[in-house]
């Protein structure tokens, strides 16, 4: 397993940063997803969990301004993102999504340097110096460094997922959203993949990981927010938030959830309902 490495020096750190969901609606396809989403998100690890087509993935993208909400609005610092210029946009979010699609030519070290271009005016083509010692610090925090030269095409799933925290360290956001960062790897390299995420945030960075594995969400997490009923059923701390009444809730599962010296273990009972019940109030985090 990867060895923790050392904090980042004090110009790489991220600028701390508050966002906010003020009434969020979410729609796709002409269907409400989500409706009267109100966040405030300013530190840490947060992990989003719900079933499939809940709206996890939209509302990331939503934060990251790359879609427009029906309704409300997302601010940063108190100013909407779909206002910013996009590269002010880029060079303040970072949006990691390892399904799209990349060129598998492309080396290790060139996919991380185009995280840099957000901070280069349009005719700004040249790597300088701080470009370089950017890529090279994300690279030696992922444990990527040896890989450099390597081409994406022949990584394996683990591997290229270190590529892509790697490009949101270069990019040095304040916040960075990952779109299922464990999902098809294996046991060693999602807990270094998840050891990764944390370091980000005890960097100063706020990161909002949409996660399936609850015991993830438990064990990695500083909040979890749970979703579901076209709503939010339950935010709050891992042991708050993933309680059996809100999985019941989002997965329309009964589970048994077991409380361990390690963290929470969820232990399915049987499959309930076809339909979602009706939404009624959260649990609010403390």
């Amino acid at each position: 397993m990867r060895k923790p490495t050392s904090p980042l020096r004090a110009e790489a750190v991220p600028k701390q940063v508050k966002l906010a969901l003020e009434d969020v609606e979410i729609e796709r396809g002409g269907r409400t997803l989500l409706r009267d989403v109100s966040l405030v998100l300013d530190g840490g690890v947060i992990a989003l969990v719900g079933a499939n087509g809940v709206g996890k993935t939209t509302l990331l993208r939503t934060i990251a301004g790359a879609l427009a909400p029906a309704a409300g609005a997302v601010r940063l610092d108190g100013v909407p993102v779909r206002t910013l210029h996009a590269r002010e946009r880029a060079q303040q979010i970072a949006l990691v999504d390892p399904t799209e699609p990349v060129l598998a030519a492309l080396t290790v070290a060139g996919a991380v340097a185009a995280a840099r271009f957000p901070h280069h005016r349009w005719w700004e083509w040249e790597a300088t110096p701080q470009d370089e010692a950017a890529v090279d610090e994300a690279l030696r925090r992922t444990g990527l460094t040896t890989f450099r030269a390597r081409e994406l095409g022949t990584l394996s799933a683990g591997e290229r997922q270190r590529v892509w925290i790697a490009l949101a360290i270069a990019q040095r956001a304040s916040v960075v959203l990952l779109d299922e960062p464990t999902s098809h790897l294996d046991l060693k390299a999602s807990v270094e993949t998840l050891q990764l995420i944390r370091e980000l945030a005890r960097d100063g960075a706020l990161v909002i990981a949409v996660l399936h594995q609850l015991e993830e969400a438990a064990a990695f997490a500083d909040r979890v927010i749970v979703l579901g009923c076209e709503g939010i059923v339950a935010d709050g701390s891992p042991e708050g938030a993933l309680t059996a009444e809100s999985i019941e809730r989002a997965y329309d599962v009964a589970v048994t959830v077991e409380r361990r010296p390690g963290g929470l273990a969820f232990h399915r009972n049987a499959v309930l309902r076809q339909a979602h019940p009706q939404v009624t109030p959260r649990q609010d985090r403390p």
